[in-house]
């Protein structure tokens, strides 16, 4: 597989610096000398510049392995791995993970230093000034939604969330290329979880950054991927977006894993703006919301929809942009239609 260098990498025009960049694996296997079958047998896949691609699969099958040789916690025994331009082994350590930044399960913040201190690890040692690295760490909890006054604050005066809020913050702290994550979000509370996912997705709109990002859950896969990588026993079974997944599972395996016949899932894969675009402007739009009336996004999916409809005891929706603007409206013959239409166009 050979490194594209027109579309490696994507860069801030105003600053220069790269703010995301291509994963390439190519062959990639590795063997733990105590198992019977290698751990990551022979994997080759790309991440583009900017993707959010989500590696989803039972324990065991590989993902965090994969996961820890691209930024050289495990060596391969095979294959070659390349970030952006540079195959990882042209690389010292160091200068490859200060573009990488590392989010992971148990969060692990230093206990005896502050909030900001934990923030400020890789820019201390990048030698950033005082200055450059306070108004870092302001960005940066804007970014991820806590306030100011926590940069003073230990991690045992948080809550687990709030501590998941702060590894994110800190893995962004350098401004890296990629963002790798292993199940960040496994140990919060369902609240927190879908919050912090929200969080990421927008994060991910602002920011363009590359990230990888590990679950064994299927919901938190559909939710953030703009690709999804399945994996089974070491080897990669299936590359491609959520709707080629579900529409044509590779094996029985992958239909098993994600349920390819759930339609709820069918249905969170497509937005209340494809129902409108299907309607071809047969609902004529108002200047303004009627304040009493069930509203919903055009970005909404259908699967919202639907719990929208029958959580209210509601006949119909209607479609409100975010300056209010009334879009349209539907109904559950449009959700109907719509899952009628996506079956028809597999």
């Amino acid at each position: 597989m050979q490194n594209n260098q027109t579309t490696s990498s994507s860069i801030n025009k105003e600053s220069g610096v790269i703010t995301s960049a291509e994963i390439i694996c190519e062959d990639v296997t590795r063997q733990f000398s105590d198992a019977s079958k290698p751990a990551v047998d022979h994997v080759s896949f790309k991440v583009a510049a900017g993707d959010l691609v989500v590696m989803l699969g039972p324990s065991g099958c590989g993902k965090t392995t994969l996961m820890k040789m691209i930024n050289r916690l495990y060596e391969p025994d095979e294959g070659n791995i390349w970030i952006g331009q540079d195959e990882i082994h042209n690389l010292p350590v160091n200068q490859l993970r200060r573009q990488i930044g590392y989010a992971i399960q148990q969060v692990g913040l230093f206990p005896h230093m502050t909030i900001s201190k934990n923030i400020s690890v890789v820019p201390r040692l990048l030698g950033w000034d005082a200055e450059k690295i306070k108004q870092r760490s302001d960005e940066l909890l804007d970014l991820v939604g806590l306030p100011k006054e926590y940069l003073k604050r230990y991690p045992r005066q948080l809550s687990g969330g709030e501590q998941q809020r702060v590894g994110l913050a800190r893995a962004l702290a350098a401004d890296p290329a990629i963002l790798l994550m292993d199940e960040p979000f496994a140990a919060v509370d369902a609240i927190n979880r879908d919050r912090l996912q929200c969080e990421l997705l927008e994060i991910h709109r602002k920011l363009h950054k590359t990230i990888l990002f590990v679950t064994h859950d299927v919901e938190e896969a559909f939710r953030l991927a703009d690709k999804i990588i399945i994996m089974e026993s070491g080897k990669l079974v299936q590359y491609g977006t959520p709707m080629e997944i579900v529409s044509h599972p590779a094996n029985k395996f992958v239909e098993e894993l994600i349920g390819t016949q759930n339609l709820l899932r069918r249905l969170s894969l497509l937005t209340v703006q494809s129902v409108l675009d299907a309607q071809q402007g047969m609902v004529m739009q108002s200047n303004a919301a009627q304040s009493d009336n069930t509203v919903i996004r055009p970005d909404d999916d259908l699967r919202n929809a639907l719990s929208m409809l029958l959580g209210r005891g509601s006949n119909a929706l209607q479609v409100v942009d975010k300056s209010g603007q009334v879009q349209g409206e539907i109904r559950f013959n449009d959700l109907r239609n719509a899952l009628a239409d996506h079956t028809t166009n597999e």
